[in-house]
């Protein structure tokens, strides 16, 4: 089965990069699941199969920062149930393929959006959860591991420490709402969030891992309605960590984001600070 290469339409209110559309099938569910990718060496290729097997009911969406390594070849996705390839082809990292997964949902007529690793730690059983959670009326609906009923394994100590002591808190603080995963991929939002122009997620400042702390402080700041569920993260338990923050240059430039963030400094222009 061939399928037709398209240019994402982006209106024009809207700075996102430059993408491609690969359709596999039609929308049939009020809820996708987008999973960002970039070369994570077939990886992607089993969430789909799982997640098949679960039957979460979600149209699943994968969003390609540009991969070479042959995991994201169409014919395979198309045969594993994924609904579109999205291959952002002008610049920005992991918040610019948001911007292209969140604004190519919101054409399509999605309710929500619920995102997650496309690197095999996340345990898929979360995905139930954080949909029901939108079907109910929470606006974003955060995964942690660290809540009750929550799993996590094999997690490096710096990390466990950098997120329960420095990230959500300081993330918690901006908020104004008392967050325990800050860095857990499994999330979702409702369209009226990031549609909302006090909030206005389309703006290319959002490039590296900035629009995932913005939103997490911003929307509850809002008054919309935020919560946690309990979701699973497992580690290998060798070899290297899978992930694409390291080193001190990458962890002092999260950290940076992160302040910037708590200090309301992505804020739109147009609207106050503390609105």
């Amino acid at each position: 089965m061939e399928t037709d290469v398209e240019l994402g339409g982006v209106p024009a209110d809207r700075q996102v990069p430059e993408f491609t559309v690969q359709r596999f099938a039609a929308r049939k569910h009020r809820f996708c699941l987008g999973i960002p990718v970039l070369n994570e060496n077939g990886k992607v290729l089993k969430e789909p199969a799982e997640l098949q097997a679960l039957g979460p009911d979600v149209d699943i969406i994968i969003a390609d920062g540009g991969s070479s390594d042959g995991s994201t070849e169409p014919m395979r996705l198309a045969s594993l149930g994924v609904t579109a390839l999205l291959t952002k082809t002008g610049a920005g990292r992991l918040s610019a393929q948001l911007r292209m997964l969140f604004s190519f949902a919101l054409d399509e007529g999605y309710e929500g959006v619920i995102t997650i690793d496309g690197n095999g730690k996340d345990g898929l059983d979360g995905i139930a959860s954080i949909k029901t959670k939108l079907e109910d009326g929470w606006d974003f609906v955060q995964g942690s591991r660290f809540v009750p009923g929550g799993h996590h394994e094999n997690t490096p100590l710096d990390r466990s420490l950098g997120v329960r002591v420095l990230h959500a808190p300081l993330i918690s603080l901006g908020a104004r709402f008392r967050y325990t995963d800050t860095t857990n991929g499994l999330r979702g939002w409702r369209r009226q969030v990031l549609e909302d122009p006090r909030v206005d997620p389309f703006r290319d400042v959002f490039d590296t891992y900035n629009l995932h702390y913005y939103l997490s402080v911003r929307v509850p700041r809002l008054g919309y309605k935020v919560c946690e569920v309990p979701v699973s993260r497992v580690y290998p338990a060798s070899g290297p960590t899978p992930t694409k923050i390291s080193g001190v240059r990458s962890r002092a430039h999260v950290l940076r984001l992160t302040l910037d963030a708590v200090l309301g400094r992505y804020n739109p222009r147009r609207q106050s600070p503390s609105s």
